[in-house]
């Protein structure tokens, strides 16, 4: 999923997203393990992905604290 995709998502769907990425990496993790993971680069992806997220939803959750705090003024 690109940037530009993450920016049009709200925060409750970027929160979900980053949960079902933390999924998928824990069960690579595992399949890694077991000796399974047929593609190792996933791991990778997916915690580019996740910091990807995490970093446009703290974007998102600082431009609304912003705007709570010239509304108080």
């Amino acid at each position: 999923m690109s940037a530009e995709d993450l920016k049009t998502k709200s925060v409750d769907e970027l929160a979900k997203i980053i949960l079902d990425l933390r999924k998928d990496q824990f069960n690579a993790r595992f399949q890694r393990a077991q000796g399974t993971l047929e593609n190792t680069s996933v791991l990778r992806k997916n915690r580019r992905e996740i910091a990807r997220a995490k970093t446009i939803l703290n974007e998102k959750r600082n431009s609304e604290g912003a705007s709570k705090k010239k509304k108080a003024a």
